[in-house]
């Protein structure tokens, strides 16, 4: 369920109470939700997610990522949520994909080789293609 997008960086689709426990064992640290609330009927709710995950000692961020794209705060969110992790974190949305543009944006941001994060999210099983542009532009300080 979770793909190993970077040595610290997990990335899933939708996941659910019983995944904290998971992602505990795995020495997760940090749980990043980029779903918005509400986006469909069989949602788990984040604040659900979010108990859960304190129960278990871990950290909880809430970074919603619509439909509409990326917004640079979303990023610099992203960027300050994975650099200060103290050990691996697990990114979910519907099915993992925003979560990994997202981190493959903020990757671009802090100066990783636009091929390098395509690379690591392809291997994930994730295609980057849709913000290769912005992934570019981002990593040349743009």
């Amino acid at each position: 369920m979770f793909r190993q997008v970077s040595e610290s960086v997990f990335a899933s689709p939708q996941i659910g109470i019983e995944a904290v426990a998971e992602a505990k064992a795995l020495g997760i640290v940090r749980i990043i939700n980029n779903r918005p609330e509400g986006e469909s009927d069989d949602q788990i709710p984040g604040d659900a997610i979010e108990a859960a995950a304190r129960e278990a000692g871990i950290d909880y961020v809430a970074i919603p990522v619509t439909h509409a794209g990326f917004s640079q705060a979303q990023v610099d969110a992203m960027t300050q949520a994975l650099d200060t992790a103290d050990g691996p974190v697990l990114a979910y949305c519907r099915s993992g994909t925003r979560s990994t543009l997202l981190w493959a944006l903020a990757r671009a941001k802090a100066g990783d080789s636009p091929a390098v994060i395509a690379s690591k999210a392809a291997a994930a099983g994730y295609d980057v293609t849709p913000v290769r542009q912005l992934i570019e532009m981002l990593s040349a300080g743009g």
